[in-house]
């Protein structure tokens, strides 16, 4: 687990619609601690899930990013919900 890769891999694939946390296509599907609940977006697992595969108009990341670094990433979105995108 690299947190750092994370990061970097959130920023230069996520942050144009997830930038802080939230998310400019469907306002209520955030990356926020509450809607990831909502959501069962609460473990490693569930949002590699959705990053590989896509879903609604978030795209697929599987053909484009490594498996480590999908789970960078996810780590990278719960430590963040955590901390409330601080």
């Amino acid at each position: 687990i690299d947190i750092n890769n994370g990061e970097n891999i959130f920023t230069a694939n996520c942050s144009a619609c997830h930038a802080g946390g939230n998310n400019v296509i469907m306002p209520e599907k955030t990356l926020k601690k509450d809607a990831l609940a909502d959501n069962k977006m609460v473990s490693v697992n569930a949002i590699t899930y959705q990053v590989t595969n896509g879903k609604n108009a978030m795209p697929a990341f599987g053909s484009r990013l490594a498996e480590t670094d999908i789970e960078d990433v996810a780590n990278f979105v719960l430590t963040q919900s955590d901390k409330g995108w601080d």
